[in-house]
């Protein structure tokens, strides 16, 4: 019985603990749908914690990144060993001008990162789950603690240094994981039944990308992919739209380093 209780409280503290629910997510249909869904998995995944004979080991070889398909991204390249993976929850940035009729012109994005590295390697399918309930929940602020409905801990942030070039800051008064500016390597389409946005808002998933770090990068990070997205597509046209705004979106972050 001890082990079993052990065991089980193993796995909520190292993956995603029983969170305190939000009323005003109740208040949205599509939130409760993505919650129930949640909750299920994660009590299936705590009753079999029960029957565990030790805790899980957070074993990083045994995280497999997510393949887009029918065209997959290009894998990571010969000698890479997975470092770190994050869910981002943050906001994908437009422009649109007088033209109405003009797609909006993408103006980057901002992101807060949060530690979800044993998650990928003990609990996939609760990690997939992630992006879809982190997008339901906005962040009070940048520095947010850990990420609402768990216990992920802040590992970094996301931002744009220009309108290309994204970096990536892995660093906290917890962990130094590194820092890179990056570059577009690859794109693909994100897959056909990703959530489409914010209380299911039409306007799509992004795309799944691959980046190559740039000079300078620290924490012999190389490649940086951004799989499994949630939200952050902004409507084909500008009309209606104001000169900027902001899509709410969220995704898993894989980092791989030499």
């Amino acid at each position: 019985m001890r082990s079993s209780l052990w065991a089980a409280s193993v796995l909520c503290a190292t993956a995603l603990s029983a969170p305190t629910y939000s009323t005003s997510a109740a208040a949205r249909p599509v939130e409760m749908r993505v919650l129930s869904g949640y909750f299920q998995l994660l009590g299936r995944k705590i009753q079999d914690g029960k029957n565990m004979a030790q805790a899980p080991v957070c074993n990083m070889n045994n995280a497999v990144m997510p393949i887009a398909s029918p065209t997959p991204l290009p894998p990571p390249s010969t000698g890479l060993t997975l470092k770190h993976v994050a869910i981002g929850r943050g906001t994908q940035n437009y422009s649109c001008q007088a033209n109405e009729t003009a797609a909006p012109v993408a103006l980057g994005a901002v992101a807060t990162l949060y530690n979800a590295s044993c998650v990928a390697s003990i609990y996939p399918d609760l990690l997939s789950m992630l992006p879809n309930v982190a997008l339901q929940f906005e962040l009070t602020d940048i520095d947010q603690a850990t990420l609402s409905l768990s216990n992920l801990a802040i590992s970094g942030h996301h931002y744009f240094s220009n309108l290309t070039t994204p970096i990536f800051n892995l660093k906290t008064t917890a962990m130094d994981l590194g820092f890179a500016t990056c570059a577009k390597n690859n794109s693909v389409a994100a897959p056909a039944g990703e959530p489409t946005g914010q209380d299911d808002e039409s306007f799509g998933a992004v795309t799944w990308l691959k980046l190559l770090t740039r000079g300078g990068a620290t924490g012999n990070l190389k490649e940086v992919y951004r799989v499994n997205t949630a939200g952050g597509k902004p409507p084909t046209t500008c009309a209606g739209m104001p000169t900027t705004f902001e899509v709410e979106y969220a995704a898993e972050y894989w980092f791989y380093a030499s």
